[in-house]
């Protein structure tokens, strides 16, 4: 209450409102409730009028009550219980023409519906909102709903409502024509149910998509999100149709009948989505030709239209596929246009569908049962196209059944023969579309040839552990495998042999992926530790305790994020990869390093910027445990590179253009002229006296410049120079120049003076120096920088000093015998290599 100053108003559960004095700390008055069973206090407001307060009550008793004189103004009857009143403050929205004062809006949490009441003449309900917000779903459900809080904002007809469905939505009232209720003008919506996958979107053909900004998400309450981490207006939920429509013909949304219908809102989208794969390599953006017919066209033999995968052949067609809890259809969604996509697939066994995949070209998607089949689909026609095993004809049948009669049955695998026995927990399809992997709770890896639908090979674990999922990272031809020992497996489909195995969580694996660049495994575990592994060294580099399970992640194609997600909740955590700005060790991590950490909030509580890493304090970062490796090189036999910054020796190569560049457009401007009227000084000095003053300050300076020039004539660099010609060491001398910076060492090189006819010859020199360092195979990248200025600055030199060819020669020699011996190392890896990759 505004004019009631230091005062609070506290609501009972015996439905009495206690006024107290915050100042000091005494009741100053007590409410009574208006009848005996009013219930407990649900929510208060105060009123745009003075000392006017409205209360709701449990058993559905509304009253604006007069504090002053504690007497109840108006009563009213809600037909279910108030959890939120706000009041309309710009004088407008009441009245039959909308024009008078005295406005009210009330919701509850038992339905997603908004009251608006008119308190002129003893109040009474001027409109309802119908369906403002989803209404909860049945007892124990885990999909939220029901409207919790409503407000008017102050002076302006706009209402805003925030639902247990995680929305937040505004609305507006039309004054011309007059309406009583609201129409929708901005919303903000989520999940209403925890989420279950997460997928950030792959890179399409022409790259339009590549940078990381859109993240999909599936959750329990049966939807399909796509989120946008640039402009979080872009973020959607993708079409089921036309949901809100179906529920109000239904009677879901704002049902006035005194028994609820039995259907629910979810119950009307698809299944829970458990399993999801994209490409966008054939989507069509919104140009897309979703068809004429129906959404989710089910049967593998119905009808289908010809002129839909006619159309879609120019304009694209679907580019995401998902799987659904206990059901045997795999659906189709189209990406561009963000809504439901024209086909169904039904597994061939009739089993529920357990995995899918789409291949990278986007034209097939692979469906795997619970029952142990794989079928493949054309997402342009909707067709079945394969199975794996492929079908046999009957005489391929009859032809197997005498082979194994004779028992002449040949050791490879048989056509038609080589199905998985359990469920299919992960399929894959290969980047070249050659091969169907896919891996099964039975323990076996399969490797299936896409076209024929025949089993070409075979990893069998079985009995030792069951596979729970498979990862691909298509650049190394990599796979990573979970198991039910709490293992991931990484496998070479090359030589379908295991390369590392990772150890470490205490519990099932909730999910894992492979970083951008296949060098990491993040993995989620039901300990509530999201784990990261460094497959070259294969060291636990990181790990991250959560406050509950991680249920979900995805890695950017980018490298910049990681999404997460958690048990229970309806939002997702984005991390920043901290390896973008900043050095982090490889070394072991033990369980006692382990952190635990909170996620960041809505609002942004508890997270970090996107470049706050690069401002930590450096002395408390963590080194590497292991020894550093010396400084020096390792062994003499290797060509070792130096550690001067890239930017000198590239800087020095280029300078010229450099310097060109940063050249200023415009002269220098002449300064502005003096006043007209300069202040006087107090104690004027002589004209005489002050050039005088010049004239000694001029000499000084000219003695001083002199003095430098002499000083300089014989610096560090030509010093060092002699001395490694007189001795044959010019260790001190490449010391000394890898400390100048680039200009420095330009003009150095440029000051070198040819002495053709003396015994010590700076060109001379400056070559055999270099030559030196390349027979001891260090500072490779310097040597040729430093020798491409100075056969640029010195070249015409060349031809008039036999002494400086013949050292440029002796350069030429050793520089062309070490480039034959790196390429024959080179060479002979490269071979070792291909011959271990080689199965045969």
């Amino acid at each position: 209450m505004n004019t009631y100053l230091n005062k609070i108003f506290a609501g009972r559960k015996d439905g009495s409102v206690e006024i107290w004095n915050v100042s000091s700390g005494k009741l100053v008055y007590t409410i009574l409730p208006p009848g005996k069973n009013c219930g407990a206090v649900t929510a208060m407001c105060p009123t745009p009028a003075l000392s006017l307060l409205g209360i709701a009550y449990a058993e559905g008793a509304l009253v604006i009550h007069d504090i002053r004189t504690d007497k109840t103004i108006i009563h009213l009857n809600a037909s279910e219980p108030i959890s939120s009143i706000s009041f309309r403050t710009d004088e407008l929205g009441a009245g039959d023409d909308g024009r008078k004062a005295g406005v009210m809006a009330t919701a509850g949490l038992d339905n997603g519906d908004v009251t608006f009441w008119d308190l002129n003449g003893g109040g009474r309900v001027m409109g309802i909102l119908r369906g403002a917000h989803n209404p909860p779903s049945d007892a124990g459900a885990v999909v939220g709903g029901g409207v919790s809080k409503v407000e008017f904002l102050p002076g302006q007809p706009v209402i805003v409502t925030s639902g247990l469905d995680n929305s937040l939505k505004s609305w507006i009232f039309d004054e011309t024509p007059y309406s009583a209720i609201p129409r929708i003008l901005h919303s903000r919506s989520g999940h209403a149910a925890p989420i279950t996958r997460l997928l950030f979107l792959p890179s399409d053909a022409d790259g339009a998509d590549a940078g990381g900004k859109w993240l999909l998400s599936a959750g329990k309450d049966r939807s399909l999100w796509g989120w946008s981490l640039r402009r979080d207006g872009q973020s959607t939920e993708l079409s089921q149709g036309n949901i809100r429509k179906k529920a109000k013909k239904l009677g879901i949304l704002g049902s006035t009948f005194a028994n609820e219908p039995s259907t629910t809102l979810e119950d009307l989208k698809a299944p829970e989505i458990t399993c999801l794969a994209m490409s966008l390599n054939r989507d069509g953006g919104m140009g897309a030709n979703a068809g004429s017919g129906a959404i989710w066209q089910k049967g593998n033999s119905g009808p289908k239209k010809s002129t839909d995968a006619t159309a879609s052949g120019v304009t694209g067609w679907e580019s995401v596929v998902t799987g659904h809890r206990d059901d045997k259809f795999a659906r189709t969604w189209f990406w561009g246009r963000k809504k439901a996509g024209r086909w169904a697939f039904e597994t061939g066994d009739g089993g529920n569908v357990s995995s899918v995949a789409m291949s990278c070209c986007g034209t097939f998607a692979v469906v795997g049962s619970e029952t142990g089949g794989i079928d493949m689909f054309n997402l342009q026609s909707g067709l079945h196209r394969q199975r794996y095993p492929s079908k046999l004809t009957p005489a391929q049948a009859r032809k197997l059944k005498i082979q194994q009669a004779e028992g002449g049955v040949a050791k490879s695998f048989q056509p038609g023969l080589g199905k998985h026995k359990k469920a299919v927990t992960g399929l894959i399809v290969d980047s070249l579309n050659k091969n169907v992997i896919s891996c099964s709770l039975d323990g076996k890896i399969k490797f299936w040839e896409f076209l024929t639908g025949n089993l070409v090979d075979e990893i069998d674990w079985h009995p030792m552990v069951a596979i729970t999922g498979i990862r691909y990272h298509a650049a190394n031809d990599l796979i990573a495998l979970s198991c039910d020992d709490l293992s991931i497996r990484v496998v070479d489909i090359v030589t379908k042999k295991t390369i590392r195995e990772f150890w470490g969580c205490k519990d099932g694996i909730n999910d894992f992926c492979f970083s951008n660049d296949g060098r990491w495994i993040i993995a989620a575990s039901k300990d509530c530790i999201v784990r990261v592994w460094d497959l070259p060294t294969g060291h636990l580099i990181d790990a991250i305790r959560m406050e509950t399970a991680c249920t979900a992640l995805a890695f950017s194609g980018t490298g910049e994020f990681l999404a997460t997600t958690c048990e229970g909740q309806v939002g997702v955590n984005i991390w920043n990869n901290k390896t973008l700005f900043t050095h982090v060790p490889t070394r072991h991590i033990s369980e006692n390093e382990i952190a635990q950490i909170s996620g960041p909030t809505v609002s942004g509580e508890g997270g970090h910027g996107v470049i706050d890493g690069a401002f930590e304090d450096e002395a408390d970062e963590d080194h590497d445990s292991t020894p550093a490796l010396s400084l020096d090189q390792l062994s003499e036999d290797m060509m070792t590179l130096s550690l001067v910054p890239k930017s000198r020796w590239q800087n020095l190569l280029h300078l010229d253009a450099i310097k060109q560049r940063n050249k200023p457009k415009e002269p220098p401007k002449q300064p502005e002229k003096a006043p007209f009227f300069l202040p006087s000084l107090e104690k004027p000095k002589p004209i005489s006296g002050v050039e005088e003053k010049k004239a000694d300050e001029s000499i000084a300076e000219r003695s001083r410049i002199m003095k430098m020039d002499r000083l300089s004539s014989e610096g560090a660099f030509t010093v060092s120079l002699r001395a490694g010609g007189e001795s044959g060491d010019y260790t001190p001398f490449i010391t000394h120049l890898k400390t100048l910076s680039p200009s420095a060492a330009d003009l150095e090189i440029r000051s070198l003076t040819p002495n053709p006819g003396e015994e010590t010859d700076e060109l001379v020199n400056f070559v055999s120096a270099l030559t030196s360092r390349l027979k001891q195979r260090r500072d490779y990248e310097l040597v040729q920088a430093w020798m491409a200025v100075f056969l640029r600055l010195h070249m015409d030199e060349v031809t008039r000093d036999e002494r400086l060819a013949e050292a440029l020669r002796e350069w030429r020699e050793c520089q062309e015998g070490e480039g034959r011996r790196i390429s024959d190392l080179i060479g002979y890896c490269g071979g070792v290599v291909g011959f271990l990759r080689n199965p045969r």
